[in-house]
C-alpha cells in the first residue's frame, strides 16, 4: 500500500491546529494538483486534482469521507475514486507539545485496484509520500498564517 507521512512541528496552540484540520474545505485547496472540491455535508466531498505519475498527467476525482473527528486531536479520511480504481485514507493528527506549540502529523495512503493495479501502484509508491509531505507542510504554512492573519 503506498503511503506517507510528515510531522511538522508548528508554533501555535493545538486548538489552532484543530480549528483548521477538522474543516476539509479547509485543507481540500492544498491538495497538489488541486482542480476543485464540492462539499456534500460535513462528511462528505468530492475533490478533483490533477495526478503527475511521472509519466503521465490525469485528472482523478474522488469521494473524501470523514471517518473521525476526535476534537482536539484528530481527523480521519476514507478516499474512494470516482473515476479511476483506487480506495485509501489518511489522517491529521494534533499533539500539543506545549501551549504554544503542537506536533502535526499527516498521512496519506492510496492502493489502486484493478487490472493496472500493479503498475499504478509502482507509480504510487513514489508519489503519495510527496504528495503526504507537500499536504502536510501546506496544511502546516496555512494555519501559521491563519494564526498571524487572527
Amino acid at each position: 500500500m503506498p503511503n506517507g507521512l510528515q510531522i511538522i512541528n508548528i508554533a501555535v496552540p493545538i486548538q489552532a491546529v484543530w480549528d483548521f484540520i477538522s474543516r476539509m474545505e479547509n485543507w481540500a485547496p492544498l491538495v497538489p494538483g488541486y482542480v476543485g472540491h464540492e462539499i456534500l455535508s460535513d462528511r462528505e466531498s468530492t475533490w478533483t486534482f490533477v495526478s503527475d505519475l511521472g509519466i503521465m498527467k490525469k485528472e482523478i476525482s474522488m469521494k473524501v469521507r470523514i471517518t473521525d473527528w476526535n476534537e482536539p486531536s484528530e481527523v480521519r479520511f476514507q478516499l474512494t475514486g470516482l473515476n479511476e480504481n483506487f480506495t485509501g485514507g489518511g489522517f491529521f493528527k494534533a499533539e500539543a507539545i506545549s501551549p504554544q506549540q503542537t506536533r502535526m502529523t499527516g498521512s496519506l495512503d492510496i492502493t489502486a485496484r484493478g487490472l493496472t493495479a500493479p503498475v499504478a501502484n509502482s507509480l504510487l509508491k513514489a508519489t503519495v509520500p510527496e504528495t503526504a509531505k507537500e499536504l502536510a507542510e501546506a496544511v502546516a504554512g496555512k494555519i501559521r498564517a491563519t494564526k498571524l492573519i487572527g
